[in-house]
């Protein structure tokens, strides 16, 4: 164990340690110490013995003390990341040693002890869980995670950072535990801290109805789909933005603060304060839609036909459509079933053939 560990917990011993299952204190020039895993009160003489006689709990106690990242947030997170408010120590330690992985959104995170009892961190997708290492691109500067976040695994730009399709195919193997919180926020920004908020009873949630009559400028529209006639409408914008589908976070807005809305807030880790810039640019467009006038169309459509509309509305709002083969004929939303659709339906200049307005 190296020796400046043990000075240190000396040193601390001597207004007195209580700290995971360890109480220690200086009483007549020896060490006096307790363990959870004891229970008799030991009394040792120097240095050396101490070290011997307790090196993980010095080891843990030195590390969340001198090593990790003293602000609360990040320093809960870390503890929440192995069970540290749970798990004794003698347990804590073996299981760290074969590696305790957590996930956080799509993230997996992998904390380790390596030959001299450090922590170590390794981040990658959760999809490349288990993956040998040599298939992955390895990085270990932070601000790496801000250009991964930036486009999905189709090179596409990703607007909204929570969503499901973080780019797999990296990792990051050998981070310490400041790295890795600063690697976590990159990919997934004021997660923790929103996270930790939410634990201690402080989560500050703005609803939709504040959210909304704060815009300004072209997003003041918003404004008018709001009319005291109910928020159905906030319902149908929380079902196609902020399902676990769509969005990692744990939707934790209303409709105010005194009416829940009726869709499911999903089951992400972290919880979503407010709406985001997304949703709002959302609802400008809706609201513009759903402000025209309603209007009757009549189709002739055999039932197979209808239920392919089905099917192509649900694969594309599930995102589903390019997992969709163009061997899968069966499938209503396969490409070649829906060319011969529109085929049959729609005249040259691209209007259903028969339509009848009322």
């Amino acid at each position: 164990m190296d020796d400046t560990h043990v000075e240190a917990f000396a040193e601390a011993a001597s207004d007195g340690i209580a700290f995971d299952g360890i109480e220690a204190a200086v009483e007549g020039g020896r060490y006096v110490v307790e363990t959870a895993a004891e229970s008799e009160t030991t009394s040792i003489a120097d240095l050396d013995g101490l070290a011997a006689s307790y090196p993980e709990y010095i080891s843990n106690w030195y590390f969340w003390h001198a090593k990790a990242p003293q602000a609360e947030p990040r320093w809960a997170y870390l503890r929440w990341l192995e069970n540290a408010e749970s798990t004794p120590i003698p347990d804590r330690y073996d299981q760290l040693r074969e590696g305790l992985t957590t996930t956080w959104g799509e993230l997996s995170i992998t904390v380790t002890l390596d030959e001299d009892d450090e922590r170590v961190y390794d981040l990658r997708h959760v999809d490349d869980t288990g993956t040998d290492a040599d298939s992955l691109d390895a990085y270990d500067d932070p601000l790496d995670a801000r250009t991964l976040a930036k486009h999905d695994d189709r090179d596409r730009y990703r607007p909204l950072k929570t969503a499901p399709t973080l780019q797999s195919g990296w990792m990051f193997p050998e981070l310490g535990p400041t790295e890795l919180v600063q690697t976590v926020d990159f990919f997934y920004p004021a997660t923790i801290s929103n996270w930790h908020r939410d634990r201690e009873g402080e989560l500050d949630v703005t609803h939709w109805r504040d959210t909304v009559d704060r815009q300004t400028g072209i997003y003041g529209v918003v404004k008018t789909w709001d009319r005291g006639d109910g928020y159905e409408h906030v319902n149908w914008v929380a079902e196609a933005c902020c399902d676990d589908s769509q969005c990692l976070k744990r939707r934790e807005w209303q409709y105010d603060e005194e009416t829940d809305l009726d869709v499911d807030g999903g089951s992400g880790e972290f919880p979503c304060r407010e709406p985001c810039s997304l949703v709002i640019a959302g609802a400008r467009q809706w609201t513009k839609l759903e402000g025209e006038t309603s209007q009757t169309y009549e189709f002739e459509l055999t039932p197979s036909e209808k239920e392919q509309i089905e099917d192509i509305i649900d694969a594309v709002a599930d995102g589903e459509a390019d997992d969709i083969r163009e061997a899968d004929i069966y499938e209503g939303a396969n490409r070649y079933r829906t060319r011969f659709l529109r085929a049959k339906l729609f005249d040259d200049e691209g209007n259903p053939g028969g339509e009848t307005e009322q």
